[in-house]
């Protein structure tokens, strides 16, 4: 998803926003992300094009965060949305001054921390999760035997 919007004649750098050390060039949404963005965030507007407007408007006006202070994959939107991403770089693509541009693929969407307080430190959730899953695992292994 590129920036309509800015796409003009005798422009010759691509549009990017940088997000970081990132200068994104384009969005990607997953399926995943779609599926967990009409469960968790948005009920109406659930198209990828819907979704990766969203997304750039977001980045342009600096709305996106990461969670971590050197986390990498997981972001804050409005300091309320949590998003995991990730970022290649773009083939055959470079601004201006010879640096790589990347592309933005939304992996999925956790939810809002002000639905899911657990999102609130995403460590102890991790943990929490791995621990009910290996539970669950445990029971029903014991359940077979």
């Amino acid at each position: 998803m590129r920036d309509k919007v800015m796409e003009r004649y005798s422009t010759y750098e691509p549009f990017y926003v940088t997000l970081g050390d990132k200068k994104v060039a384009d969005v990607v949404i997953t399926n995943h992300a779609k599926s967990r963005w009409a469960e968790r965030v948005e009920h109406e507007k659930t198209g990828y094009d819907d979704i990766a407007m969203f997304m750039w408007e977001c980045l342009k006006q600096n709305r996106i965060l990461p969670y971590y202070r050197n986390e990498e994959d997981v972001y804050l939107i409005d300091d309320d949305l949590v998003v995991v991403a990730e970022f290649p770089v773009l083939e055959n693509e470079i601004d201006i001054a010879g640096n790589p541009l990347h592309k933005m693929i939304v992996v999925t969407f956790l939810g809002r921390m002000s639905e899911t307080m657990e999102l609130r430190d995403l460590k102890t959730y991790y943990s929490w999760l791995r621990h009910s899953r290996r539970m669950t695992l445990i029971k029903n292994s014991r359940k077979r035997k």
